[in-house]
C-alpha cells in the first residue's frame, strides 16, 4: 500500500531500497534519516581545548571521525556548508548557520527559512547540484560507508552521522559545533534538550516497571521500529515498553504479532494518507481484522504524532519525546 507522507514515505522507501543510485544518472542511493543498518561509532580525534573563558572557540586543525569511520581535517570553520538530509538541516540552522547553508534537500521543511535554499535532490540526490555548490562540508544521515564513499571520490567533503540515541544525537550536535566553530550555540541547543530531556524523566520516574503502558508506533502502513533505533528509546524514556521492541531495527509488522502484544497505546504519523482510499493512517490501523480486540482501539488509545518531531534525530527529538510522553501518560505530563 502506498501512502502520501511527506517525511515517511520516503523513509519507507528508503528503508526497501537501501542501496538505490544517486543522482540523475541513478548511480547511488540518497540518505536516510533512518536506516536499519548499524551505526559505526562516531567521534573525534583531537578534541578542541576546554573553554577557558565567556565564548567556546574551536582551536583548528580539527580532526574528526563520522559514521562511516573516515577522518577528516577542518583547518578553518567552513565558509560553505551544505545538507543532504532535513535532521541535519535543522542541526545547521539551530546552529545559526543560515548564511553558511549553499543547499539543502528536497525534502527539507524546517524551518521555513530552509524551504528557500538551493535544493540538491530527494530521495535522488542531484550530483551536480551538490558539486556545483561547492561546499567546504556537506552533512549527511544514516549514509552507508559505500555511497559515501562514491560521493567523496567525485571530490566531495562528506561528513555522515548516524545517532541511534537521544544521547548521541546531543554529542553530535555538540560535534558539528566544533566542526563549525559554533560551540556556543551547540551548548545552548544541547542544554535546551537536555532539559526537555529532565522534564519528561522527571515526570515519568513513578512508573512501575509493571505500570508501563505497552505501546505500539506505526509510521508508514504496516511499519514500525524495533529496539536499536532512537524512536524506540523514546518510547522507554516516555515511559513506555515497545510493543515491537523484540526486534531488530525498522520493519514490516505481523498483524497478528500486534494483535497478540496488545499495545494500550498505538502512535500513527498524522502526515500519511491513502493514495487508493484517501484514509488517514488511524482509519487504516481500526479497520484491520481482530484488531478491535486490541486494548489501544477499545480504549480510544490511538494517537497522532508529529511526524517530523518523530522521525529526525536533530535539535527537535527531545520535543518528539516530549508528545509521545504526553500522548502515553497525559495525567502525569499535564498535570
Amino acid at each position: 500500500m502506498k501512502a502520501i507522507n511527506k517525511t515517511w514515505s520516503v523513509l519507507l522507501v528508503a528503508i526497501l531500497m537501501a542501496l538505490a543510485l544517486i543522482g540523475c544518472g541513478g548511480e547511488e542511493g540518497a540518505p536516510k534519516e533512518t536506516t536499519p543498518q548499524a551505526a559505526q561509532e562516531q567521534g573525534q580525534t583531537n578534541e578542541a581545548p576546554a573553554d577557558s573563558g565567556e565564548e567556546l572557540k574551536t582551536t583548528y586543525p580539527l580532526t574528526v571521525k563520522d559514521s562511516t569511520g573516515v577522518e577528516m581535517t577542518f583547518d578553518k570553520a567552513p565558509a560553505k556548508i551544505a545538507s543532504l538530509t532535513p535532521s541535519e538541516t535543522e542541526k545547521l540552522f539551530a546552529l545559526g548557520l543560515d548564511e553558511e547553508i549553499v543547499g539543502v534537500s528536497d525534502n527539507d521543511d524546517y524551518p521555513e527559512a530552509a524551504k528557500s535554499k538551493p535544493k540538491l535532490g530527494g530521495f535522488q540526490v542531484n550530483k551536480e547540484a551538490i558539486i556545483a555548490a561547492d561546499a567546504d562540508v556537506v552533512f549527511a544521515a544514516s549514509m552507508n560507508a559505500q555511497n559515501a564513499e562514491k560521493l567523496r571520490e567525485l571530490g566531495v567533503t562528506l561528513f555522515v552521522n548516524d545517532p541511534k540515541t537521544i544521547d548521541a544525537v546531543m554529542e553530535n550536535i555538540e560535534l558539528i559545533g566544533q566542526i563549525t566553530d559554533r560551540q556556543a550555540d551547540a551548548k545552548a541547543v544541547v542544554d535546551q534538550m537536555k532539559q526537555e530531556l529532565a522534564s519528561v524523566t522527571e515526570a515519568v520516574k513513578s512508573v512501575k516497571d509493571e505500570d508501563k503502558k505497552k505501546v505500539y508506533v506505526e509510521f508508514s502502513p504496516g511499519w514500525t521500529v524495533g529496539k536499536g533505533e532512537f524512536m524506540d528509546e523514546i518510547i522507554t524514556a516516555a515511559g513506555g515498553v515497545n510493543a515491537a521492541g523484540d526486534t531488530e531495527g525498522w520493519f514490516e509488522i505481523s498483524e497478528e504479532k500486534i494483535i497478540a502484544a496488545n499495545p494500550d497505546v498505538i502512535l500513527y504519523t498524522d502526515d500519511v494518507v491513502d493514495e487508493a482510499t484517501k484514509k488517514t493512517l488511524d482509519q487504516l490501523i481500526k479497520e484491520r481484522g481482530g484488531w478491535d480486540q486490541i486494548e489501544a482501539i477499545k480504549n480510544d488509545q490511538v494517537i497522532a504524532v508529529d511526524a517530523n518531531l518523530l522521525s529526525r534525530p536533530g535539535p527537535r527529538v527531545t520535543q518528539g519525546l516530549i508528545e509521545v510522553a504526553k500522548a502515553v501518560y497525559p495525567e502525569l505530563m499535564n498535570p
